[in-house]
């Protein structure tokens, strides 16, 4: 760095694209060791009596559910949970119910912490059997809280930590658990990337099935272009679950649909296979500008120059209460490369620049911010734009923020262009490539607590705020993006995916879920 104290586009660099909660330290054993490890942890959970339902006990039961091979009768054996079981009045409850977000506070029956496949089948079978709501979860992120429900099951497959690299193929199949920093970070260490957002505490998996972009998105493509296989636990027969392998060969039509539309809408993910990139070192450039006095010259600049720019240049600009900041990534490029494309933004005003050229795994993993600093609540709305923001629109940018309830809000924009424009070979749900670039607002306040609701004094104010500036740009916008769901948009399955592409998934839905058993508030229906 150039300096001992962390820039403030480091510090700031949070990118509410992509992310989930809490970042636990893993030594490199731990990250590479398989998830097969299995059947660690299963507890009894008591005070669930057997009028109620099933007993949960450890995957080797009488009556568990043999992943892949549900029973041929009307009905398959009852179903035990197993893994590492969490129910209310354990001690561990509180830390395993709360999400990211805690403006979001809800109480499941119980929470199922995947150790394998297996565990995944019987939370299933187990759910479908006892008419007990589902609800998938991977990183806790889900930013309006969907992932987590009151009196259900959740089922989640944080702990589903495995990465084998094969550098000659240039393929990458890792545990649905893993997260970003820890997937950016172990491709890295081989000279390897994928597109991820910007926060490592997101899950790779949850990124990637809504779509995924962030910072080698124009160089790469989204997160979904380079998904090409993935492992599924879907409901089966009456009562049952089993294991699926979607790809270009087998389940060609569910891949596609995972590829920007899987977030807990068709079954469970347990593992992911990519294509890897070869990635040596990039050139990463921050630039800072105090207070919002050049707001229109940089942003006017920033959409005129990088989304038609080198496809290996990727850019985001955060503009917060009093302070503009600028992050920029150019793959295999040179400091001198970087800044002369980025020339005609650095030239208004007077920002401060630091320009570094290393590995792109270094650059990730220092410009994370520990949980304990974020703020406890968020509320976002998401936009996609496709032709230039006039003035009017910036103007309307800057009267919200210099308004904005607390330093940490702001509206982010993230480049496109380059290889987004580019679908992979199978196609993908992702409907926004012909978009300019992403917007999003985020409204960020309070302090975390073990005891989260919503009686924060700034609640109401951050809330109205989203509001106001969110409608104040619809205008200007085309699409929004389902990793970031726009609560009360009416049109949201056509804002998400297009007509076309929705009533496609509603079909590819009725094959793989038709008694809909994955729904939440904005999922997928079954056509009929």
């Amino acid at each position: 760095m150039a300096s001992e104290k962390r820039p403030l586009a480091a510090r700031y660099w949070r990118r509410p694209i992509e992310r989930i909660s809490t970042l636990s330290d893993l030594s490199r054993r731990d990250l590479l060791r398989t998830s097969a490890a299995a059947g660690v942890g299963a507890v009894v959970v008591a005070g669930l009596t057997a009028a109620d339902t099933p007993d949960i006990a450890d995957a080797s039961a009488p009556g568990s559910v043999a992943a892949g091979h549900p029973s041929k009768s009307p009905g398959s054996p009852p179903a035990t949970l197993t893994g590492h079981i969490v129910r209310p009045g354990d001690a561990s409850y509180t830390d395993a119910r709360l999400g990211w977000d805690q403006l979001f506070s809800h109480y499941p029956l119980v929470i199922v912490f995947a150790q394998e496949t297996q565990d995944v089948v019987n939370a299933l079978t187990w759910a479908r059997q006892n008419n007990i709501a589902l609800r998938v979860r991977s990183g806790r992120h889900a930013l309006e809280g969907w992932s987590n429900l009151d009196n259900g099951i959740v089922v989640d497959v944080s702990q589903l930590k495995s990465v084998q690299i094969d550098p000659g193929a240039r393929i990458a199949t890792v545990g649905a658990g893993l997260n970003q920093l820890e997937a950016v970070t172990t491709l890295a260490k081989q000279n390897f990337a994928v597109t991820t957002g910007s926060e490592g505490s997101v899950s790779l998996c949850g990124a990637t099935l809504g779509g995924g972009l962030g910072p080698l998105n124009r160089w790469l493509g989204m997160a979904c272009d380079s998904l090409m296989a993935a492992e599924v636990v879907v409901p089966s027969g009456h009562d049952c679950a089993e294991v699926i392998n979607a790809d270009l060969q087998h389940h060609s039509d569910l891949l596609w649909a995972l590829r920007g539309a899987g977030n807990g809408n068709f079954g469970i993910v347990t593992q992911l296979t990519y294509k890897v990139y070869p990635l040596e070192h990039l050139a990463y450039v921050q630039a800072t500008w105090d207070g919002l006095g050049d707001l229109y010259g940089i942003f006017e600049a920033w959409q005129r120059t990088v989304p038609s720019a080198d496809s290996r240049l990727g850019s985001e600009l955060e503009i917060h209460k009093s302070q503009i900041l600028l992050s920029a990534w150019l793959a295999d490029g040179a400091a001198a490369q970087a800044t002369e494309m980025l020339a005609p933004i650095l030239s208004v005003g007077r920002p401060d620049v630091t320009v570094q050229v290393g590995n792109w795994g270094d650059f990730f993993a220092v410009a994370q911010v520990p949980l304990a600093q974020e703020p406890a609540n968020w509320k976002f709305f998401s936009e996609f734009v496709k032709e230039r923001f006039p003035k009017k629109a910036i103007d309307i940018i800057g009267d919200f923020m210099r308004n904005a309830p607390t330093e940490e809000s702001n509206y982010f924009v993230d480049a496109f262009g380059g290889a987004i424009t580019r679908e992979p070979p199978g196609g993908t749900a992702f409907a926004h490539r012909d978009a300019l670039f992403y917007g999003e607002i985020g409204a960020a306040w309070g302090t975390r607590s073990t005891q989260p609701g919503v009686d924060d004094p700034l609640t109401s104010q951050a809330q109205a705020w989203t509001a106001e500036f969110s409608q104040a740009l619809r205008p200007y916008a085309d699409g929004a993006y389902v990793n970031v769901p726009n609560v009360g948009m009416q049109e949201w399955q056509t804002a998400y995916w297009g007509s076309q592409g929705f009533e496609r998934l509603r079909r590819i839905k009725a094959k793989y879920d038709p008694h809909n058993v994955f729904q939440y508030e904005q999922s997928i229906p079954p056509s009929h």
